[in-house]
């Protein structure tokens, strides 16, 4: 019986002992991390405008009269010195032949005395008159024939028509605005920048420009120019993009978005699900150099996609932990199973 009794006992103790030790707890707590480090971040940033063509005149009378002849409508593409509007000038082109006649006399005058002259006919004081009244009558000549050519109006560059605000036999008044010609290769996109992300732009600049009207088309741009002052409200200056090539279908005044990737500036970005945040405010887990867990507060900046920057509390090379937070606590020993940099 003893020897019976003796086996099981014996069995049961050492299979005890086994199950003890296998079920014996870990004490470490494995995360992953990720190494800190500053590195050059772009922030993109996108602004609203419209789009406006830069290369616009509005051409306006310079001599009353009646419209004799306006033949171009809006839409309308005009060559550089094609004329577009006549005014009547019947009564200017007699002036004028008045004017020309008057100073033929003037000059035939002015040799009948230079010839008297010689022969003690005339005085000096008369010849002096007489060539004041030839440079009279020949300026009123050249003044007459200004004011005839300002009676035809011309494009000054090539362009289309955008405005037409007159009609043939009306009459009109000197400095009457008549029509508006504008240059379609002068299209530019405006935009109202932020103060914060103005110094970070500069000219020539990359830029990507979306068109809402032409089914949210991108094409890229670059930054032209960039205004020197900015309105009081907003601390917004305006930003002129112009179009690597100016799409089809593009008019002035359309809504459009821009898009600016800023250079680039040292941060020290975390993954934002790093990011804990309770009643004292946001902090990440960091693994100090015992292998211990701690609480570190900091103060962030930007998020930038899945990234928050870190403006304050850590340093580069810091382990920041990134997943395993379950169970985390204060000088807590743990092991990073997985760690990269950003």
């Amino acid at each position: 019986m003893a020897g019976c009794g003796d086996s099981p006992f014996e069995s049961t103790s050492s299979t005890d002992a086994g199950s003890t030790k296998s079920a014996r707890p870990t004490t470490e707590h494995l995360v992953t991390t990720i190494s800190t480090e500053r590195a050059l971040v772009s922030v993109p940033h996108e602004c609203p405008g419209s789009l406006r063509l830069r290369r616009l005149v509005r051409l306006h009378s310079q001599e009353e009269g009646r419209i004799t002849e306006f033949q171009v409508f809006e839409g309308d593409a005009v060559a550089q010195r094609q004329t577009l509007i006549r005014l009547e000038d019947d009564l200017l082109r007699a002036e004028l032949d008045a004017a020309r006649a008057t100073a033929a006399q003037e000059r035939l005058d002015l040799k009948r005395l230079e010839g008297l002259a010689g022969r003690g006919g005339a005085s000096e004081d008369e010849i002096a008159q007489a060539r004041t009244a030839v440079a009279v009558a020949e300026a009123q000549v050249r003044v007459l024939e200004t004011r005839l050519a300002f009676t035809e109006i011309s494009a000054p560059f090539a362009g289309l028509v955008t405005a037409r605000l007159a009609e043939p036999g009306d009459f009109v008044t000197k400095n009457t605005h008549l029509l508006s010609i504008a240059d379609p290769a002068s299209l530019i996109a405006e935009v109202l920048v932020s103060e914060l992300v103005l110094p970070q732009l500069s000219i020539g600049d990359p830029v990507q420009i979306r068109i809402d009207a032409l089914g949210g088309l991108v094409v890229p741009g670059r930054i032209l120019r960039i205004h020197p002052t900015l309105s009081e409200t907003g601390r917004q200056a305006m930003v002129e993009i112009t179009f690597e090539q100016i799409p089809a279908g593009a008019r002035d005044g359309q809504f459009v978005r821009v898009r600016f990737e800023s250079r680039g500036i040292p941060r020290l970005m975390v993954p934002f699900r790093a990011l804990r945040q309770d009643r004292d405010g946001p902090f990440v887990w960091i693994i100090d150099e015992a292998g211990k867990a701690q609480r570190q507060p900091v103060d962030i900046g930007l998020r930038i996609t899945d990234q928050v920057e870190i403006v304050d509390g850590l340093e580069p090379g810091t382990q920041v932990i990134t997943r395993g937070f379950l169970g985390l606590a204060a000088g807590k020993e743990v092991r990073a199973i997985e760690t990269s940099r950003l």
